[in-house]
């Protein structure tokens, strides 16, 4: 647990009730503290794992906690963005695509655990991660950008990204659900 890369991906987790606080707030201000936070968050996504593979120190807690910290932020993030209305509409159905995809993953990995089967996560899905933190971060910029860096459309390329990304999450979705299956009487 001690290991640099388990605490980096322990400190997203923990990071979580500060980005629902500073953006339960609502202000231009806290919507750029929260999308330095959320900048801050991914970045540590990412060392974690180069970090853990350079020493030597990938451990069956930091591949248990990384997709975990991930979807908690991931679904954290939308929930807030929803309840400030930074998505609504039609807008919601790809919010819905990824919290519901997040969940049937979740599931299906517990599921193969018992069975003594790992599905590891497959570079799309790193992509699709990616995309959704690139959607999301701009959400959040957008909520500020208003007022800071006003006629720039941060919004609607949050928007657009968050679409892209559900197309991928159905994709990579489907692909755990067909190996899980292959798992299943």
């Amino acid at each position: 647990m001690s290991s640099l890369p388990n605490l980096l991906t322990l400190s997203r987790i923990l990071a979580v009730p500060l980005f629902v606080l500073l953006m339960w707030q609502g202000n231009w201000i806290t919507y750029l503290l929260a999308f330095a936070l959320f900048c801050v968050a991914g970045i540590t996504d990412y060392v974690d794992g180069y970090l853990a593979r350079a020493q030597g120190t990938v451990s069956k807690l930091g591949i248990f906690l990384d997709p975990i910290a991930d979807k908690i932020m991931v679904v954290s993030v939308i929930v807030m963005l929803i309840h400030n209305d930074a998505i609504k509409g039609w807008t919601m159905l790809p919010a819905l695509i990824i919290i519901l995809r997040e969940i049937a993953v979740s599931g299906l990995r517990e599921f193969l655990a018992g069975l003594h089967v790992s599905v590891p996560v497959s570079r799309l899905a790193k992509w699709k991660t990616a995309l959704q933190m690139v959607a999301l971060g701009a959400l959040i910029l957008g909520q500020a950008s208003a007022r800071v860096m006003p006629g720039l459309p941060v919004h609607e390329v949050g928007l657009a990204a968050l679409f892209l990304a559900a197309g991928l999450t159905l994709v990579t979705g489907w692909d755990y659900l067909r190996t899980g299956l292959r798992h299943m009487d």
